[in-house]
């Protein structure tokens, strides 16, 4: 009764929901650094036992940056995939090989970091320097998202076999895109990790080219920020629908913009370096021009979800220039938490704007603004998206109900979230105009007045991340109740059904042959002549250098 109603069988349901176990216990440990880190930065708080603030900060963006946004991820897609076009008990086998490398590696690069010896934040720049065993560990996390990635393009193509001539569920197809640019951006950190870090870090080699290392990891680094948007996308393009009571607004329109991800999202790393001298700036041009050009499929998400919501009113009987808003589930935390995330998405678009525009990347380049940017992106847009998603899809997997108690605490904790992140992603955007730096504990800078003038917002910043964190416990409270204490029953798995009635899906759009042509044409156009550039006219390596336990 339950897999015929949700789609999904116990052995699916038990690999997804090992994914989400390790999603909640991510979010409280990062939650937690991430609250003694703005209470670090107000001066009135040391940390104990002889902790450095380096290593909390690094844990904060490791575990939440990489570890949850990626466990979650694969976790939900696994679930998406197996409701969609099926998984097989070998495929189940490998999905579970991949949970288990990607733990083991979680583990083992966490432990180091936990021992002072990997405060190297979550971008790991050189030259400084962690013991190997925190390269190995995310090795084995890349190597691990790979398995989950084959088994998504294998689940496809087995599906396309068996159903010859017709268009892939639109989900399915959502998902091999999303893993296609995974498996694409990480061959950037993984050559990094594996031909410089491991073996300088093994003391094989005494120097690692700086600027190299910086142009793989960004390589990454931004297709990275996709990597976390596309599920939240899927969700407001093919779950939302459903949830509002209507369908999908266009099939082609969300195929067309996910490929336009697929082919933008990769080749522009440089618009993080501009500042970074060795890049020729006709180079830093040319990659900003298609940082620019990824607001297209932006732009279309945007009509897209506005068109649903005021077709759905409008059939609904609301008239009225915005009469079609009032139909909105405004109290079903399933719209609610998704929907602020959209509109969170607003400013922190306008914010990427900023930070890839040359001039005005000068102003906030290497200032807490970018920490209140990325607050903004992912910590509102994607994570307030998956908490909404959180809120049927842990009840789908554990065989329960969404009562009207979790519904209640759902709706107060995206409250409570949106209100400490006013406060402390605001505090840090107004500090980082001032100039406050990111990456910096508590200094007043030998009494410098240009620092007093920020010193306040990190008050701000305490009292927004105090607020967030309590959110992160009543979203904790209702993981465990939905788990084990939520009433038994079968929830449905909402998937929106596209319109009828319509010009069908042009076929072209399934031709991945010449999407992924386009895109490692784009990348090579991209990459090539610079990063041959780079390492022809490099400048000296560099020696390593380390954190000991307890600096700050």
């Amino acid at each position: 009764m339950i897999a015929e109603k949700t789609g999904l069988s116990k052995p699916d349901s038990k690999l997804a929901m090992a994914f989400m176990w390790v999603t909640f216990i991510s979010l409280l440990i990062g939650g937690l650094m991430g609250l003694l880190q703005t209470l670090v930065r107000t001066g009135n708080f040391t940390l104990p036992f002889g902790i450095g603030y380096y290593q909390i900060l690094t844990v904060h963006g490791v575990i939440l940056g990489l570890v949850l946004t990626t466990f979650f991820i694969i976790g939900f897609q696994f679930a998406l995939m197996a409701k969609t076009v099926g998984m097989t008990s070998k495929q189940r086998k490998y999905g579970w090989a991949s949970f288990w490398v990607m733990l083991i590696g979680t583990t083992a690069s966490a432990i180091m970091i936990l021992l002072g010896k990997a405060s190297v934040l979550y971008t790991f720049y050189a030259p400084l320097k962690a013991h190997p065993i925190f390269y190995f560990g995310l090795t084995l996390v890349i190597v691990g998202s790979w398995i989950a990635c084959f088994v998504n393009f294998r689940q496809l193509y087995k599906w396309k076999k068996e159903h010859p001539g017709e268009h892939s569920p639109l989900l399915a197809f959502m998902v091999v895109i999303n893993m296609l640019m995974w498996f694409i951006c990480t061959l950037g950190v993984a050559a990094t990790v594996l031909i410089q870090f491991i073996p300088w870090s093994l003391g094989l080699d005494g120097e690692i080219n700086i600027l190299v290392s910086r142009t793989l990891f960004w390589y990454f680094g931004h297709p990275l920020v996709y990597f976390w948007l596309l599920p939240a996308y899927m969700a407001w393009y093919a779950i939302l629908p459903k949830i509002i009571g209507g369908k999908i607004f266009s099939d082609s329109l969300a195929r067309l913009a996910f490929i336009l991800f697929l082919i933008f999202s990769i080749p522009v790393g440089f618009h993080h370096q501009l500042l970074e001298p060795g890049i020729d700036p006709m180079w830093k041009y040319i990659q900003v021009v298609l940082t620019f050009a990824v607001v297209i499929p932006s732009l279309l998400t945007a009509f897209s979800m506005f068109a649903t919501f005021e077709i759905t009113g409008r059939q609904k009987g609301y008239t009225g220039l915005f009469g079609w808003l009032r139909h909105l589930p405004w109290k079903d935390v399933r719209f609610f938490a998704p929907f602020m995330g959209m509109v969170a998405f607003i400013p922190a678009g306008a914010g990427g704007i900023i930070n890839a525009s040359n001039q005005m990347n000068q102003v906030v380049h290497n200032t807490i603004w970018v920490t209140g940017h990325f607050h903004l992106t992912l910590a509102t847009t994607v994570i307030l998206t998956f908490f909404g998603i959180s809120y049927w899809l842990v009840p789908v997997l554990t065989g329960r109900k969404i009562d009207k108690k979790i519904n209640t605490l759902g709706m107060t904790q995206t409250i409570v979230w949106l209100v400490g992140m006013f406060f402390m992603s605001g505090s840090m955007h107004l500090a980082g105009l001032l100039g406050a730096p990111r990456r910096s504990a508590f200094s007043e800078y030998q009494g410098s007045a240009q620092a007093a003038e920020w010193i306040g917002y990190q008050y701000g910043q305490a009292i927004g991340g105090s607020i967030l964190f309590i959110g992160i416990l009543i979203m904790l409270y209702n993981f465990f109740y939905m788990t084990f204490k939520a009433p038994k029953g079968v929830e449905e798995f909402p998937i929106a059904a596209s319109p009828t009635g319509t010009e069908p899906t042009p076929l072209v759009l399934e031709n991945w042959r010449l999407w992924i042509g386009i895109t490692v044409v784009l990348i090579g156009f991209a990459y090539t002549i610079p990063f041959v550039d780079i390492i022809q006219n490099s400048p000296p390596g560099s020696p390593p250098f380390e954190w000991p336990i307890g600096n700050n």
